[in-house]
């Protein structure tokens, strides 16, 4: 089985590797990109989207790890006051289990 997960692994890789060859040989005009402030300079379109592309998946990725680490603090946080309130429930029945008595 595992053999297979590494297969199809390398397969997607290849595929991935040969439409990105295709698509850099199909798109070789030179385009300048204006953002009002700057003008960048002429290159590929293949390169610049696939600059947007990798820039994308950089700040998909570090946004999506500032919402793990608000929701980590909060885990922390309710594990905490479950710890808490835990113990003041073994108290409790400490102390109904003594006055039982």
């Amino acid at each position: 089985m595992r053999w297979l997960k590494t297969l199809l692994l390398v397969v997607l890789c290849l595929v991935i590797l040969f439409v990105g060859i295709l698509f850099t040989i199909h798109n070789t005009d030179k385009v300048s990109i204006d953002l009002i402030l700057v003008q960048l300079p002429q290159a590929s379109l293949s390169l610049w989207l696939i600059a947007a592309f990798v820039c994308g998946g950089i700040l998909g990725v570090l946004l999506s790890s500032v919402a793990v680490l608000g929701l980590k603090t909060r885990l922390r946080s309710a594990r905490k006051r479950l710890a808490v309130a835990q113990h003041d429930l073994e108290q409790q029945r400490t102390l109904v289990a003594k006055d039982s008595v």
